[in-house]
């Protein structure tokens, strides 16, 4: 796949870049460089290779799935104007 001169000025004025021609010429040529380049990592066989997030096997770091604060339903509804059974009450907003 390549790109011309009209495709580049497209593709500037949608990502909202200001482009002359000069530079319209020139970045027609490194973009088709980089799809060149995309077409070339297509054609690698990548069967049996697992999915990485990262170049070296690191462990993600987790933590514990632990309450840490909890049991203050009491103190969280004393602020608000109106209550019932450990839930707001909210005026009705749409009938």
């Amino acid at each position: 796949m390549s790109v011309d001169r009209d495709t580049v000025k497209r593709v500037a004025h949608l990502a909202r870049i200001a482009i002359g021609e000069d530079d319209a010429e020139r970045m027609t040529g490194e973009l088709n460089a980089i799809l060149g380049f995309v077409e070339q990592l297509g054609e690698v066989d990548v069967t049996g290779v697992e999915p990485m997030t990262s170049v070296i096997p690191i462990a993600m770091k987790k933590r514990r799935d632990a309450v840490t604060d909890g049991g203050r339903a009491a103190d969280i509804l004393a602020n608000a104007p109106a209550s019932e059974e450990g839930f707001f009450l909210v005026p009705k907003v749409v009938e």
